[in-house]
């Protein structure tokens, strides 16, 4: 009987091959864009679900109350907590901890090459105990009994040593050997700790200077984790360990909570962060869409089918007549569902397979596909039970449900409700494709103007280069201002470079914050403002175009090191007396004047509000470097800075960034959602018009006979083309009342992540609705002009 299924199935399939071939079109382009979705959102969703344990792992985050109404959220805890918990908290279980080398990393040296490494961390000794890693060569317990051991992943092993056995070769990091005690497979995607180097802390602790820093109650560098025993309450954790920072912190206005791993992904408002966090709400989101693309895809796959119905009436009549009942003619049409979904997966798998490249570029992932794995198979499957269900269930009822003796008397085999069913269907496709075009136009209106605004600053051909601290750290006050202004000269002297300045900071994301540190006459003694601060030289705003209210700019004289220069928004926010130039402005214990008030720049993202900025003249103590190129001279100059660098900081390798880049780098998350939004619109788009193109064609089929007739009493084939179209423009135009504010409630919701954003013109639904009525009259027109040119004689022969 199964056999027979399949095999009329297919004969149907093969006999209507147009049908067939838009439906397998259709419904593979919607499978392939699932998968993809699906693939993602798995991903996002997952993240650190591999870890054994891993729903008592915690991480220690720490709110930091800077004033009465504002509290800095900290992922990073004191490194005596983690002893004191050990020893004083019976609900913990294990305890863990990481260093993370921000900024510019570390240099590692291999056979006297240097590599600059921006992932690399220092862990405990109970690092491997509490997370899970597959070793490949070497263990955890030989990286715990040395202390100046090494872990890398099998990429950097294979970038060091190529194929040679990495366990037991030496890295110098800085001047101390390290020797390689493992080798760890590639980190997952969906984890947290991608780190593909990872230290033994008791190695950096060696330095005396690092672990008197690293004991200090007062000193937040370390992730910490803690693993709950079985059954431990979380709450009852975190009031132990607010009572050991309490007694170990004078006057202690941090207030500790447990993040479970689980979440750790999804958690926001830190401060900044070292691990890789996601959006909840975007992946639902995605999650949501993936899921409609797959429905509205199936949705033509219902019209198609049931436009055909009227051919088969006399099929399923006969079948009948010969003893085939309701339940056999209907697991007949789930075949031929099932036969057609499993024909567009293997369709979509290719098409996956060939698009992966260019989605993991978007996505900035690694994603495989290997068909061993189960989280593949998952996704595969679940698409394709999705797409069966969504296919097969209306038709089969529909198309098993017919009367033989109806069929043969000539009466309608489909009722009413068929139609209206199939009419809402296609509003559903278009109230997603409105929904989506208007999301696209206003995701691109807000990049560009992100990418238009003024932010107040000039970046075009400006490269940052970072001095490491270990590179003068060990120098007197005179000596390391001679070794960083002898840097600048020797950079200024560079054919192609145009100017040089210094700054603590790259101007376009500034991670520098103070709270209490500011002191003014008059200042509210309970008002300490959380500000940005900035350390600048004397060619700084002249180099990024910056503009002064009032006042002057820093100079090269001694008597100017402690002033200070604001910005508008701490004018306003500190409420000072006027005049303000020349008033008296004390600073991380230096006191001055403020001798200038600069306009206002965006030195975070447009996500965020321009808050209050200090900025100080620290003559030579800036390691940022930057510099103007002459436009067409990069190579050389890149050639030469190197040249430069070698000279200076020769035990690391010579990096740098153009500002542009850096700039870009804070849209990235947006950017790639626009790219993501505009792709899946495109394909919402196809489908709904191949979805229309279907219900054009049952229309038209159901209407052959009353065409013909118009025809022969003298219908012109424009009235016979309005008259086929105009059902469907309204349908439309249905869908554009229902889209418009969903998709207005939609993006108003999505601008609100941004403190400075695009209104929603009305012209953007006006437009949106325009390109779905176009996209309406082109799938319908063609239909209805076939239909109308067709020769009547025929049709009214047929009845």
């Amino acid at each position: 009987m199964l056999k027979n299924y399949f095999k009329t199935a297919l004969r149907n399939l093969l006999k209507n091959k147009v049908i067939s071939l838009i439906n397998l079109f259709g419904l593979s382009v919607g499978m392939t864009a699932t998968v993809f979705i699906f693939l993602w959102v798995q991903n996002e969703i997952t993240f650190n679900s591999y870890q054994p344990g891993k729903n008592n792992i915690y991480c220690i985050n720490n709110a930091i109350h800077v004033s009465k109404t504002e509290a800095w959220v900290w992922e990073t805890s004191p490194m005596p907590l983690t002893d004191a918990m050990a020893k004083g908290i019976p609900e913990v279980e294990r305890v863990s901890m990481i260093k993370v080398n921000k900024g510019g990393g570390l240099t590692f040296g291999v056979n006297n090459i240097l590599f600059g490494e921006k992932t690399s961390a220092w862990v405990d000794k109970s690092w491997f105990s509490m997370f899970h890693y597959n070793f490949v060569q070497g263990n955890a317990v030989a990286f715990a009994k040395e202390p100046f051991s090494v872990i890398l992943t099998e990429e950097k092993a294979k970038k060091y040593f190529g194929d040679a056995m990495a366990v037991g070769q030496v890295i110098k990091v800085d001047t101390v050997n390290y020797t390689v005690t493992g080798v760890i497979k590639d980190n997952p995607l969906n984890s947290s700790f991608q780190f593909d180097i990872l230290m033994q802390l008791d190695g950096y602790l060696a330095n005396p200077q690092a672990k008197k820093n690293a004991d200090r109650w007062g000193n937040y560098n370390f992730i910490t984790f803690l693993q709950l025993r079985p059954g431990s309450s979380k709450t009852a954790t975190e009031a132990k360990i607010n009572a050991i920072l309490d007694k170990n912190r004078k006057n202690n206005n941090d207030v500790a909570s447990l993040q479970a791993l689980p979440g750790l992904h999804f958690e926001e408002g830190f401060q900044s962060s070292s691990l890789p966090h996601g959006n909840k709400k975007t992946t639902y989101i995605f999650g949501l869409l993936g899921l409609l693309l797959l429905v509205t895809a199936c949705i033509n796959y219902v019209n198609l089918t049931t436009a055909r119905a009227s051919l088969r009436a006399k099929e399923v009549s006969v079948r009948k007549i010969i003893g085939a009942e309701k339940a056999h003619l209907f697991f007949q049409f789930i075949a031929e569902s099932i036969v057609i979904s499993v024909c567009c997966l293997i369709v979509s798998l290719v098409l996956v397979q060939l698009l992966l490249p260019v989605f993991n570029t978007i996505t900035e992932k690694n994603f495989r596909l290997p068909l061993t794995s189960a989280a593949m198979w998952q996704i595969l499957l679940m698409t394709l039970l999705a797409a069966t269900v969504l296919n097969g269930i209306y038709p089969a009822l529909l198309l098993s449900s017919f009367k033989p003796l109806n069929v043969f008397r000539g009466k309608s085999v489909l009722k009413m409700r068929d139609g209206s069913l199939r009419k809402g269907l296609v509003v559903f496709q278009f109230v997603l494709s409105i929904v989506l075009i208007v999301g696209t136009t206003v995701i691109y209106r807000q990049m560009h103007y992100i990418q238009t605004t003024n932010p107040g600053y000039n970046i075009a051909q400006i490269a940052s280069v970072h001095i490491p601290f270990n590179a003068y750290n060990k120098l007197k006050d005179n000596d390391r201002d001679a070794f960083l202004s002898s840097f600048k000269n020797e950079l200024q002297k560079l054919p192609g470079i145009t100017q040089v300045t210094a700054g603590g900071d790259e101007i376009v994301n500034i991670g520098s914050y103070s709270s209490g540190n500011a002191d003014w006459d008059g200042r509210d003694t309970t008002f300490n403002p959380s500000v940005a601060t900035l350390s600048v030289d004397e060619g700084f705003a002249n180099m990024f175009g910056l503009k002064l209210k009032s006042g002057r700019w820093f100079t090269t004289t001694k008597a100017d090191y402690k002033n200070f220069i604001i910005n508008e928004t701490a004018e306003e926010a500190f409420n000072m007396h006027k005049p303000v130039i020349g008033q008296r402005f004390t600073f991380g214990g230096d006191t001055g004047q403020i001798v200038g008030i600069i306009k206002d720049f965006h030195f975070k993202s447009l996500h965020e509000k321009i808050g209050p900025m200090v900025l100080m003249n620290n003559q030579g103590t800036d390691n940022y470097y930057f510099v103007k190129i002459e436009a067409g001279n990069i190579p050389k100059v890149l050639s030469g800075m190197a040249g430069v660098w070698s000279k200076f900081v020769p035990a690391d390798p010579f990096t740098y960034d153009f500002l542009d880049d850096s700039f870009d780098n804070l849209y990235k998350a947006d950017v790639k959602t626009s790219k993501l939004i505009f792709i899946f619109s495109l394909i919402a788009i196809v489908i709904s018009a191949l979805g229309l193109f279907g219900l054009a064609a049952f229309t038209a089929e159901q209407r052959t006979k009353e065409i013909g007739i118009r025809k022969v009493l003298g219908a012109t084939v424009q009235q016979i083309t309005v008259l086929l179209s105009k059902d469907f423009l309204i349908l439309v135009g249905v869908a554009i009342v229902i889209a418009s504010p969903l998709a207005g409630w939609a993006m108003t919701k999505w601008l609100q992540d941004f403190a400075y954003r695009i209104s929603l013109s009305a012209w953007i639904f006006i437009a949106a609705g325009g390109v779905a009525l176009l996209i309406a009259l082109l799938s319908v027109g063609v239909q209805a002009i076939k239909t109308a040119l067709a020769n009547p004689v025929r049709a009214l022969r047929a009845e």
